[in-house]
């Protein structure tokens, strides 16, 4: 039997690209959740392979896949209006999602100058970076001021406090990566938020008493786009060998690839405070784990990769990815 988990937050623990899209998918559906709130924006996609057909979501949250669950934007969330239209039709989940009021909205100018400038530390050029300046500078357009977001707007922090008060379960997606954050990542060479799971509760709304669960996610190798170090990194040719060299969502840009870090992994935990921890793409490192849906099934050489990790970290690892699939999981938690 699944745990109740009413509030959960999930957390990349590494540079973001951790499949932290599959994991919220696979416990709306597992859980049943009721609510899932998107945080952070449009530089960041989180990839879900549903029914064959595979979405690369910028602004939906992951959680779409389970029809009875409500769907959010956070009000710290940057909203790319024509990005979200184009989701919610992708996704047919008008009627059952809701943009906060507050959330600050990207403009034409704020793409256009990422473009322009946003190379020195190789941004996604989406205007993230140049939308949250105009939102610290107290400039920025908000939801509420856009007429074609009129019929999605809510009070999300409102509705999802209600929710969780009401014993409902609930999902905070954060978004990319722990050293990807504005404040605890590898500057300057970061988004423009941090994106720990403190600062995922506070763009959503949430008290850090109403949090019950933090699902810190690895990926079983270490990916990074961009500039920025990058500790152990192997060539083009060794991570084409390994599995390694996939393309970020988002830009398409090819991934440098590391093998698994425990420092950084140890400080992501430190960051995070985790009661639980998800490995994705074991199948990748363990070629012979793919599609295995329990633990015993896995190889020996699996076992004791994630024994090493729980070992490390002092934290349990209950959920593992071994395929690209939402149902593609071990789940530790049964």
């Amino acid at each position: 039997m699944v745990p109740s988990m009413p509030c959960t937050v999930v957390v990349g623990g590494f540079f973001g690209d951790e499949g932290k899209g599959k994991m919220v998918s696979y416990l709306a559906l597992k859980d049943e959740v009721d609510a899932c709130v998107r945080t952070g924006s449009v530089n960041a996609g989180h990839t879900v392979i549903w029914n064959g057909v595979k979405y690369g979501l910028r602004m939906v949250p992951s959680a779409f896949v389970y029809e009875n669950c409500r769907l959010y934007i956070a009000p710290g969330a940057n909203v790319n209006v024509d990005i979200f239209l184009k989701e919610v039709k992708e996704t047919n989940v008008k009627g059952r999602i809701w943009v906060d009021k507050h959330s600050s909205i990207i403009e034409a100018k704020h793409i256009e100058l990422d473009r322009a400038t946003g190379g020195r530390i190789g941004t996604t050029g989406q205007g993230v970076g140049p939308a949250m300046v105009d939102r610290v500078g107290r400039v920025a357009r908000l939801a509420e001021d856009v007429e074609e977001l009129k019929e999605y707007l809510a009070d999300v922090p409102l509705e999802l406090n209600r929710i969780l008060d009401e014993n409902g379960k609930v999902v905070l997606e954060g978004t990319q990566g722990t050293f990807l954050s504005l404040i605890h990542g590898t500057y300057p060479y970061v988004t423009s938020r941090d994106t720990t799971a403190s600062a995922i509760c506070s763009e959503t709304g949430v008290g850090p008493k109403k949090v019950d669960e933090v699902l810190l996610v690895f990926k079983a190798f270490v990916t990074r786009v961009g500039k920025g170090p990058l500790e152990g990194e192997v060539d083009r040719e060794e991570a084409l060998k390994r599995g390694w060299l996939g393309k970020a969502t988002v830009t398409g840009r090819e991934r440098r690839a590391a093998p698994f870090n425990f420092n950084l992994a140890l400080r992501a935990v430190m960051l995070n405070a985790p009661t639980q921890l998800a490995i994705t793409k074991l199948d990748v490192l363990y070629p012979d784990c793919t599609g295995v849906r329990s633990f015993g099934e896995l190889s020996l050489e699996a076992r004791k990769f994630i024994r090493e990790i729980e070992d490390k970290l002092k934290v349990p690892v209950t959920l593992i990815g071994t395929g690209p699939n939402v149902e593609d999981v071990i789940d530790r938690r049964l």
